[in-house]
């Protein structure tokens, strides 16, 4: 087309070039309709592929969310499951641990797992078995050994040291009077009934001042406080206090001998002696390689055994040693009974009886001390005429007052044989 187009206008052939000149413009005209309707179709492939595109990227967003939903909802479903899985026994351990705390030591907790909560239940039930073991021999052997001795050489050995120490304590012996008489014509199940209520009753005062029981020995209690179950500076008074409660109950048990025994009357007089004493002893475990007694010994054992022994001769209840009653001045009332000489001793022993709590004694009996007193005093200077005066009106104010009776009948004896000239007046005990 352009080579005609060109010979065209060398020949100078003007119409023939015209007529080449429309034709290419028709051409151009169609090239140019043609490459518009190519873009028009490469803008419509170009819009057509671009919303196929964000569909597709709409759906793949839905897909993601939709995985994300059912990921986090499995996810809080295995965490759950894992976390109820942990929890329950958790819960079951506390409830356990709940019920231990409240005494329940039979508690066991189900093992549901082999996991560290599994291993950890399995501890918390050998635990608790070896806790109800040591419950067990507490409860078996408290009734033979006080439970906080048992608990001592559970828990604590420190405190029974086979090896002993010396301590301040303060002793108490007591008691029954009368009991060879009563015993007489009774059968051995009625009489352990009864020694059984009287060790009961008389044991209680005991334990609820917090004293240790050492030892029954027959129809008697020895007991002691002191370091490390008492306090040193209060241990007298406890035992003190004791011995009063311990006659307070003497009431309740005669009441109950009727249904003890079986009999209603005919029954012989029932009274305690007791006896307490404090000074240096040596407490420890005692004994042999295979039995031993967590015990004290020394001479305040041996004092407070013989002023249990001594309220025969006075007819007494309650003596006290003179350091005991040092220590009780501000709780109880007492009164000076004799300067003794006990058996195995070398040194006198001024003892005293004990009268009551502060504010609970009666005026009688505080006028028949400060007149005991004043007489006593006479008595120990050899002034035997008012000595003599001084237990009768003792004997004015109480007339069964015994040890009044006693020494006047002491002062009629030295009115027949003079005493030693060394004489302080100390009494020499002979009974143990």
């Amino acid at each position: 087309m352009l080579a005609r187009l060109v010979a065209a206008a060398e020949a100078n052939n003007k119409d023939q070039a015209s007529e080449l000149l429309v034709e290419l413009d028709e051409w151009r005209d169609d090239f140019d309709r043609k490459i518009k309707a190519a873009r028009v179709e490469m803008r419509r492939l170009a819009a057509a592929a671009i919303v196929g595109t964000r569909a597709y990227q709409r759906h793949v967003v839905e897909i993601g969310l939709a995985l994300l939903t059912i990921a986090i909802l499995l996810g809080i479903t295995v965490a759950a499951a894992v976390t109820l899985g942990l929890v329950r026994p958790v819960r079951r351990l506390l409830a356990g641990t709940v019920a231990v705390e409240r005494g329940a030591l039979d508690t066991v907790v189900p093992i549901t797992s082999r996991d560290e909560i599994g291993r950890l239940t399995q501890s918390f039930n050998t635990m608790v078995g070896e806790l109800r073991l040591k419950a067990q021999i507490r409860e078996t052997f408290g009734k033979y050994v006080d439970p906080r001795i048992v608990a001592g050489l559970i828990d604590r050995p420190e405190l029974t040291d086979a090896k002993g120490s010396r301590r301040e304590m303060t002793i108490l012996f007591c008691d029954m009077k009368g009991f060879t008489a009563f015993s007489e014509g009774m059968t051995p199940a009625a009489l352990v009934t009864v020694l059984n209520r009287f060790m009961t009753i008389m044991s209680e005062p005991v334990r609820h001042h917090r004293g240790i029981i050492d030892k029954y020995l027959g129809d008697g209690v020895m007991a002691f406080w002191g370091p490390p179950f008492t306090g040193a500076e209060e241990q007298a008074q406890l035992a003190c206090l004791a011995a009063l409660d311990q006659i307070a109950g003497l009431a309740a048990f005669r009441a109950e001998l009727p249904d003890l025994t079986g009999l209603r009357r005919g029954f012989p007089e029932i009274d305690i002696r007791i006896g307490i004493a404090t000074g240096d002893v040596v407490v420890g475990s005692i004994g042999s390689e295979l039995t031993r007694n967590y015990t004290v010994i020394g001479d305040a054992v041996n004092l407070a055994s013989r002023l249990e022994g001594a309220n025969k001769t006075y007819s007494t209840r309650v003596l006290i040693g003179e350091a005991t009653n040092q220590f009780v001045a501000d709780a109880v009332e007492t009164r000076e009974i004799d300067s003794v000489l006990v058996v195995g001793k070398t040194e006198p022993q001024r003892i005293f009886e004990l009268l009551g709590r502060k504010g609970e004694v009666a005026r009688e009996q505080l006028a028949l001390r400060d007149a005991y007193f004043e007489a006593l005093d006479a008595y120990r200077r050899r002034a035997w005429e008012k000595a003599r005066a001084g237990f009768e009106s003792c004997l004015a104010i109480a007339p069964c007052d015994q040890p009044s009776k006693l020494f006047l009948e002491r002062i009629v004896q030295f009115g027949e044989t003079a005493p030693d000239i060394d004489w302080k007046g100390v009494w020499s005990l002979a009974e143990k």
